[in-house]
């Protein structure tokens, strides 16, 4: 099957570090202190102090939060190039999300503390971390939206879109999802049982809206799903898994 590859700098606007200019990047990148992460090891954990912000240099990393069934429901997933963590306006804030690397990790660090001095000397720097919150905020916010507005259907949906986004390459059959991905994963995606997802896919399959290509799904009618989770056309920054 021939595939077309996604240009690089369309994979780079899905960074979130695309909200800072080349010069403040840098000058928080000079500030990191790195670390190394091991697959599925813990970043921190939810209740944890929220006193960094992280960058991550290579891997991939899962934002999560669990209820009290102990059903885990997957937020984000963050990947080289992006950034993470919380700016709350308190003195003392604690994670609200466990953060878990599904791949050795390489990640850069900066403390809150050296973060508020360096925002408060530099009102350029300001100005692209206020736009960064922003992003985040509304990553958040379509997560909710999805979930609240249309059902487990409609988020699965927009999960789809969101896959196509991020690990999507165009093919002459369809969108080609590069990621494989069980159906537990997808469910945890939208806070769902493996169940309705098996359900919803092999609808899906019978008529003819996606495939699965040696274990891989392929996605050959995106406009159903933009139809059918009323899409607002996102930017892809926030459109993405």
């Amino acid at each position: 099957m021939a595939i077309a590859q996604i240009c690089p700098e369309r994979q780079e606007k899905i960074a979130n570090s695309s909200c800072f200019s080349t010069a403040n990047f840098l000058l928080l990148k000079s500030m990191m202190s790195e670390m190394k992460v091991e697959a599925d090891s813990c970043l921190f954990w939810e209740g944890d102090p929220a006193d960094k912000l992280y960058y991550i240099v290579k891997g991939k990393v899962r934002l999560s939060k669990a209820n009290d069934d102990g059903k885990e429901f997957v937020f984000f997933v963050f990947r080289e190039g992006d950034f993470l963590g919380q700016a709350d306006p308190y003195s003392v804030a604690s994670q609200i999300f466990t953060a878990k690397a599904e791949e050795d990790c390489i990640i850069g660090t900066i403390s809150k503390q050296d973060l508020e001095s360096v925002l408060w000397q530099n009102s350029s720097l300001t100005v692209d971390f206020m736009k960064w919150m922003g992003l985040m905020h509304r990553l958040t916010q379509s997560k909710f939206r999805d979930l609240l507005l249309y059902g487990k259907s409609g988020a699965l949906c927009s999960t789809m879109i969101r896959l196509a986004n991020t690990y999507g390459k165009v093919t002459e059959d369809g969108i080609w999802i590069q990621q494989k991905l069980t159906n537990h994963e997808l469910a945890d995606y939208i806070g769902a049982a493996r169940e309705s997802v098996n359900r919803m896919l092999g609808e899906w399959r019978r008529k003819g809206i996606v495939d699965l290509v040696d274990g891989h799904l392929l996605i050959k009618d995106l406009n159903y799903f933009r139809t059918a989770c009323h899409c607002e056309d996102c930017p892809i920054q926030v459109c993405r898994i």
